[in-house]
């Protein structure tokens, strides 16, 4: 939604008087991410060719680290500042294990930059403030529900995210600051969860900032951590009462060519069986490598069947970025 059209109401900001940091001056460092993709991009189909969220500045070169799925194959990038100031970026690096991107701004920022958080902070019952680009009225006064495992649908699994309630609803890229000011996550979902009382709770999965230095110099050098790839298997698969299903395939990626189908259940991984996301993406990557053979033994009508995929590398699908 336009930044014009909405605000966080005021009683859900933050109250600068509860931190000891210059809360405005660090709310500065968020930025507006605009991102256009090309129509033949192979992630133009689900995640679309304009793409808007925020990212937060890291270092004062014009450094910034913001939510991977918001730059990956972006051609073009605009950062707008708090006082409306437009810069062109680039988008330098995505790592598909933690989620996390990086843009070089290729103008001047000058803005504050946030120091990453490099431990475990925060714990469950901190009170931060996540915010998207705008300043305070885009900001939201927010506690840790919890931190624990995250899988997603895509191939996607985090060991340890972050979990923040009341949700904000301009989650993409959005920092997560701590009460000492620094950066410790980078907005990625939105969530609906049942409470207690079966009630609909929504919260924010945030990717742990401290997952970044460790693999920063990397991303900065070759545009992804120099270590091999993960296999891929370009499957979409989701969970039920009964186990792991198959949702969608990624069209002429190794499981539709193995033949898999949509509405397969997925039962084992090379004779492990899986009865989740989070086991079947495990299961998967401990095949090895990127081209590394997965067997997946499958459920259909007929019964139990084995294919073989021969996984790849993400990255053979996607649109390098380009610096023009």
């Amino acid at each position: 939604m336009p930044s014009s059209e909405w605000e966080i109401p005021s009683d859900l900001q933050p109250d600068p008087s509860e931190h000891e940091f210059d809360l405005d001056q660090v709310l500065r460092s968020v930025v507006a991410v605009k991102a256009l993709v090309p129509p033949d991009a192979f992630t133009a189909q689900t995640l679309g060719t304009e793409r808007a969220g925020s990212g937060v500045v890291i270092r004062p070169d014009g450094l910034i680290a913001t939510i991977g799925y918001l730059v990956t194959e972006a051609e073009t990038i605009w950062l707008t500042t708090h006082d409306g100031r437009a810069i062109p970026g680039h988008a330098l690096a995505y790592d598909f294990e933690t989620g996390l991107g990086l843009i070089q701004a290729l103008g001047k920022l000058n803005l504050p930059a946030l120091p990453v958080e490099t431990g475990d902070l925060p714990r469950p019952g901190d009170t931060c403030v996540l915010a998207s680009a705008g300043g305070r009225k885009h900001a939201l006064r927010c506690t840790i529900a919890a931190r624990q495992e995250f899988a997603g649908y895509w191939e996607y699994m985090l060991e340890d995210a972050i979990y923040t309630a009341p949700a904000h609803p301009s989650w993409g890229g959005a920092g997560l600051i701590g009460g000492n000011g620094t950066l410790m996550g980078i907005g990625s979902l939105v969530m609906q969860q049942q409470d207690g009382k079966g009630r609909r709770v929504d919260l924010n999965m945030v990717v742990p900032a401290s997952l970044l230095p460790p693999i920063l110099g990397d991303l900065l050098a070759y545009g992804r951590p120099n270590r091999p790839a993960r296999p891929w298997l370009g499957l979409y698969a989701t969970e039920d009462e009964a186990g792991v299903l198959v949702s969608s395939l990624a069209r002429n990626a190794p499981s539709q060519k193995a033949g898999l189908q949509e509405g397969d259940r997925i039962l084992a991984v090379a004779g492990t069986r899986v009865s989740d996301l989070a086991g079947l993406w495990r299961a998967v990557w401990a095949a090895g490598t990127a081209g590394a053979r997965v067997r997946l033994t499958i459920g259909r009508d007929a019964g139990p069947k084995d294919l073989v995929v021969t996984s790849i590398d993400r990255r053979s699908f996607l649109k390098a970025p380009r610096l023009h």
